[in-house]
């Protein structure tokens, strides 16, 4: 029987038009955040002090509280990891990050080797093993008066320590699909690439030894998105090309920007004309000062943070604060910055056969738009699944030729519309052949008879719900859509189709 449901009877905010024998089917966009890979908040459980910012969350709080957080950020002093040379403190990123792993979320990391809060963040007995550095007085007022040590950061026995903590470290983390990315943050004061509290190597040293480290990190997670701080070209520098971040692109690291609004306006940040050359390829992730101190200093402004997003065509975005206080004192700008961070992909329209025959070669047609203001980089694959009257899955449709990075980023309101024409099938008839009439007896008495010598279909006939998804070739789910409607395993239902 031909059909069509409407809203009302989906219990989604869909429109079906009837146009001859095709279902005409407009999906309402949702404005829910979305956890998808490659993208969202970014909640500091350690930022550099392991009290501070998830130090007072209860167990297992994974935030899902919070719209739109999908990774939990650990940064953290070597030291910490490392206290003695070959024992490591992996329970300290392990017993955090599980829980989040668990529900289906990210975690990424920044290992620093120099603080401004103690004395050894790079671990005393790198010093020991015979490694140069230099004590410092912090230029920080909040620090205290002791003398701090720095290594040398091109030393090779400091770099050669730093190789095998890498090395030691790759072996969990590189390639680990639950990792979004890691930080190279083993050069400058809190790994944001600057001496000048410390060693104030001039723009020249920095380069050169900025350059090892990349080399040294893309040695051991070749297999890892990793990025660099912008503060490695100078923190105040504006300018779309430095060497360090120009080789640091060539080598496939994507940029950070570590100072969104530590100065007031108009000096509020100054590379946002640096992520251009990122942004088309790799994911740009945007980190803003101390929340509580943007505050107290006045530079805080939830307008210029909705702005950054759209300047640096970001993917992530910091939670750098205690996470209630956050949300609650800046929800408006949260929710926006949700429908812009990132991809976000829209399905506009859905026109499909009302009834189709098995095993003959039918065309659904939709019509997508990528509203968000980056790529989805990682990429992904459409599909149809038909589900019978009990929710399970009777057959599903892949499409690989259109692959959904192809959707260009947009300016606010200018998402370009893609249409799209899939080619499907839905089962087969298929004959079964006469065999052994013992045989055939034994399975009549066991009440297993199938119809011998006739042809059976596949998929049985009947009206089947049609639901949507974007993932893997093989029709595994993986990106959430701004769609009513999911089953729990990101698929939407857009309709049904009769199969004859």
């Amino acid at each position: 029987m031909r059909r069509i449901l409407c809203a009302s009877l989906l219990s989604l905010c869909l429109s079906s038009i009837a146009e001859d024998d095709i279902s005409i089917i407009r999906p309402a966009a949702t404005k829910e955040a979305l956890i998808n890979p490659g993208m969202g908040w970014v909640h500091f459980h350690y930022s550099n002090r392991l009290w501070a910012y998830g130090g007072f969350q209860p167990p297992g709080d994974t935030l899902d509280w919070f719209p739109g957080c999908s990774t939990i950020y650990f940064r953290i002093p070597w030291c910490y990891l490392e206290p003695q040379e070959g024992k490591f403190r992996w329970d300290l990123i392990d017993s955090y990050a599980q829980p989040w792993i668990a529900r289906g979320k990210k975690i990424a990391f920044r290992v620093i080797a120099s603080e401004d809060r103690f004395v050894f963040a790079t671990p005393e007995w790198v010093k020991d093993a015979g490694a140069k550095g230099i004590y410092y007085q912090s230029g920080q007022k909040y620090s205290p008066e002791a003398k701090l040590w720095d290594p040398v950061f091109d030393d090779p026995v400091f770099l050669e320590k730093l190789g095998n903590f890498l090395a030691e470290m790759a072996k969990r983390y590189n390639g680990n699909p639950d990792v979004a990315f890691i930080d190279i943050g083993s050069f400058g004061l809190w790994g944001e690439g600057h001496t000048g509290y410390s060693s104030k190597l001039n723009q020249e040293q920095t380069d050169s030894a900025v350059k090892l480290h990349i080399d040294l990190h893309k040695k051991y997670f070749p297999d890892t998105l990793l990025a660099i701080s912008d503060d490695v070209a100078g923190p105040t520098r504006p300018g779309a090309h430095f060497p360090t971040t120009d080789y640091a692109f060539s080598r496939g690291v994507t940029l950070r920007d570590d100072s969104i609004l530590v100065g007031k306006a108009p000096r509020h940040w100054f590379h946002a004309e640096m992520a251009q050359q990122f942004w088309p390829t790799l994911p740009v992730i945007l980190e803003h000062g101390h929340y509580d101190w943007l505050v107290f200093q006045k530079s805080w402004d939830p307008e210029l943070l909705v702005r950054s997003v759209e300047e640096y065509r970001a993917s992530y975005m910091s939670i750098h604060g205690w996470p209630e206080a956050y949300l609650r004192e800046n929800r408006d700008a949260i929710d926006r910055i949700n429908l812009r961070l990132g991809y976000r992909l829209e399905l506009r329209e859905v026109r499909m056969p009302k009834s189709v025959k098995l095993d003959e070669v039918f065309t659904i047609e939709t019509t997508w738009a990528n509203v968000g203001v980056a790529p989805c980089y990682r990429g992904g694959n459409i599909a149809f699944a038909l589900k019978d009257r009990k929710g399970d899955i009777a057959w599903v449709l892949c499409d690989q030729s259109l692959d959904v990075r192809s959707l260009p980023a947009a300016e606010p309101g200018k998402a370009k519309e893609i249409k799209h024409a899939s080619s499907c099938r839905v089962g087969i008839v298929t004959p079964i052949p006469t065999i052994n009439e013992g045989v055939i007896l034994r399975m009549k008495e066991r009440g297993t008879y199938p119809p011998f010598g006739e042809n059976v279909p596949t998929l049985k006939t009947g009206t089947y719900d049609v639901f949507v998804s974007v993932g893997m070739a093989d029709g595994t789910p993986v990106i959430a859509l701004p769609l009513n409607g999911d089953d729990g395993r990101r698929r939407y239902r857009v309709g049904e189709i009769d199969v004859e």
